[in-house]
């Protein structure tokens, strides 16, 4: 009776992209509050990372299947998921691009991303506890960059996914709360790589390059904990966009 009730108290999170930046905030965040941490990463760096290449869709399915076959059997009071990986790589004209980094950047922020969800909800769906799904969105969903049309529209294609989720769980007797998260621009690898690109490749370079100059971008420990209490909302409403500008980062 005991095994079974610390069993069934236990919290899971799975998380793509913890490996660095906001991704590795949430790691370590969730981590030290008791979640049992899942990780997928194509360095998995963690002794709870995955190893996994979401530019190959295929081989994310699969390892993500095999991965998450591992839990059956095992009971969770909470089961937290957050895709959070994503590359802008390559910036620049989409029209200039070779088509092989075309497709990498498209399978790695959407559909690699929407096969390992997939996999992940078909697995827990009808797990009798609280379950909320977070895709890590942008700005870029909501706004066009010049430069930047793959990720605005995986971005774009992603929220709108999650948004159609939602209408789905909504006929699942144990639904998850499908979500979509703003972090807002942050200190990261990302930034770095934008303000190291071209005007050629992306015109409004100097307007990040002054963000950073003028300290308006935030670290990602404190985007990570704004995220947090977004998912411990009571009152969370799957579908909806929230940004964490409004949860204290």
């Amino acid at each position: 009776m005991i095994g079974l009730k610390l069993a069934f108290i236990m919290r899971l999170a799975i998380l793509t992209g913890g490996s660095k930046g906001l991704g590795l905030a949430l790691c370590e965040r969730l981590a030290n509050r008791g979640y049992r941490v899942i990780e997928f990463s194509r360095t998995a760096p963690h002794a709870y990372s995955v190893k996994l290449d979401l530019s190959s869709p295929g081989e994310s399915r699969l390892v993500a299947t095999t991965a998450i076959a591992a839990l059956s059997g095992e009971r969770f009071s909470e089961i937290l998921v957050i895709n959070n990986a994503g590359t802008l790589h390559p910036i620049g004209p989409a029209s200039s691009k070779e088509p092989e980094e075309t497709l990498a950047n498209l399978n790695t922020n959407f559909t690699s991303a929407i096969l390992v969800l997939t996999e992940i909800v078909a697995h827990f769906q009808a797990d009798a506890c609280r379950k909320v799904l977070a895709n890590i969105s942008s700005g870029a969903a909501q706004k066009g960059y010049a430069g930047w049309s793959l990720y605005c529209a995986a971005k774009a294609g992603m929220e709108n996914y999650v948004r159609a989720l939602a209408l789905e769980q909504q006929g699942e007797t144990h639904p998850f709360i499908p979500v979509n998260i703003d972090p807002g621009v942050m200190d990261t690898e990302m930034q770095t790589c934008i303000r190291n690109s071209s005007a050629s490749d992306f015109p409004e370079i100097q307007r990040f390059i002054k963000r950073k100059e003028q300290g308006a971008l935030v670290e990602p420990v404190k985007v990570a904990a704004a995220v947090c209490r977004i998912l411990e909302l009571p009152s969370l409403i799957a579908g909806s966009r929230y940004e964490v500008s409004d949860h204290g980062a």
